[in-house]
């Protein structure tokens, strides 16, 4: 039988690819408790009417759906935010306000797969409750670009891109265009990025029925400043939203990472207000990462009227990106201390050893089968560690232990009932 390998658009996490995972969690994870963010998590599948009924046509054409043995339609999760605000629905008004959660889901979506996209992956999503105002977005603007900084990525490699559907939504009105189509416009206008302009140009004028308004409508998409849509339009309320949220941005000390850009409208459905998408500077990826305001979707799922703010961003485009800067970490050791026997017919110093060393918390590992020093070493460097412990020969019978820093390469001999204090020195374990 020929070896299976992982269905299309899935990936295998062997050791060293589990390593950089983990890295990226555990990096996500630290800049979301600096912002006072709760972990939160959710089933891997829900009811299939929890995407259907709010998500939009994009997410339901990449649903993965089954039936259950009671017969029930279910779906495994295509992203987490419908989840987060059914959990929300079903607490009511019992949670305080603002609720700060952020999750790193696994998640599905039977979608053409391309660089940065496949049909398994992971994300971080972080969401605000409770907060209508802009200070809720600017907070997660500014999160959005720590967790990029963190990774390693500066203002040479992406921008965030802000727009607002209020705002869109003001300007499509003004050019008598129905109001009950603008949420199936803003769906075509998700595609600007995505296709090539001749193509999103005719997808556009089919959908308007009207050439002379399309081409208003693309004249808007190209404004490259809100100072060109004011000229255009005057002031309005999403406009005045728009100016606080900048100036909340420069509060933050990150105006050089965020930029206006009337083009993001975002084609989930469920965006009311505020948008806004991480974009690579050389445009060789889709979106790093995206998100808005979503005032509507606790109260459609029964809940009490809660405004809401969050965005994702997911571990596959980022891979793409941290090898192309160079910025993917080194292995971590994946023992700090290896033991090798001097006697290797006699494990149980080895044994005693290392069990002393991991009830303190340091890991420890030795051969478990017998071999000749040589190959013991070959072993403590395929673990990368840091130290070597020799036990046996003369130095014990002396009572002290040889220890080789494998970093430095020093060696020294050290008394038997130093053995933890010294690693615990040499590595701050």
């Amino acid at each position: 039988m020929q070896t299976p390998a992982s269905p299309k658009g899935t990936r295998d996490f062997y050791p060293e690819d589990m390593a950089l995972r983990e890295y990226i969690f555990s990096t996500w994870d630290k800049t979301c408790r600096r912002y006072g963010f709760e972990k939160v998590d959710a089933p891997i599948f829900e009811h299939l009417e929890l995407y259907t009924q709010k998500s939009g046509e994009e997410v339901e054409n990449q649903l993965y759906t089954f039936k259950d043995k009671s017969g029930r339609q279910l779906a495994l999760r295509p992203e987490i935010t419908p989840s987060l605000a059914r959990m929300v629905a079903l607490k009511g008004s019992s949670l305080k306000t603002p609720i700060r959660w952020y999750s790193i889901p696994r998640l599905f979506r039977y979608e053409k797969m391309q660089k940065g996209r496949l049909r398994e992956f992971f994300q971080l999503n972080a969401d605000i409750y409770g907060i209508p105002h802009a200070t809720a977005d600017a907070e997660l603007i500014a999160l959005s670009v720590d967790t990029m900084r963190d990774l390693g990525f500066d203002t040479d490699d992406f921008t965030v891109h802000v727009s607002s559907r209020n705002l869109l939504e003001e300007l499509f009105v003004s050019l008598s265009i129905r109001k009950d189509s603008i949420p199936s416009l803003f769906a075509v206008l998700d595609k600007q990025h995505k296709l090539p302009e001749d193509a999103f140009l005719e997808e556009l004028r089919n959908f308007l029925n009207d050439p002379v308004i399309a081409a208003k409508v693309n004249t808007l998409l190209h404004a490259g400043s809100l100072e060109e849509i004011k000229a255009l339009a005057g002031s309005s309320p999403a406009l005045d939203e728009l100016d606080t949220l900048f100036t909340l941005i420069s509060h933050y000390g990150m105006s050089e990472y965020v930029t206006f850009d009337i083009g993001i409208v975002r084609g989930l459905a469920y965006y009311t207000g505020i948008v806004f998408e991480l974009l690579d500077k050389k445009r060789n990826l889709r979106s790093i990462a995206g998100g808005g305001r979503y005032d509507n979707l606790v109260k459609l799922y029964g809940g009490p009227d809660t405004p809401a703010s969050g965005f994702a961003t997911g571990d596959v485009v980022l891979l793409e990106m941290m090898k192309e800067k160079g910025v993917i970490p080194h292995p971590a050791p994946r023992s700090t201390v290896y033991i090798v026997s001097l006697d290797r017919n006699k494990p149980e110093k080895a044994i005693v050893i290392s069990r002393k060393l991991r009830d303190i918390g340091i890991s420890a590992e030795f051969a478990l089968k017998p071999l000749g020093v040589g190959k013991q070493m070959k072993l403590a460097d395929s673990a990368r560690a840091k130290i070597v412990l020799f036990v046996g020969g003369d130095e014990e019978k002396e009572g002290k232990l040889k220890i080789r820093n494998m970093v430095s390469g020093e060696e020294k001999l050290i008394p038997i009932d130093s053995v933890s204090d010294e690693i615990i020195k040499q590595t701050n374990c």
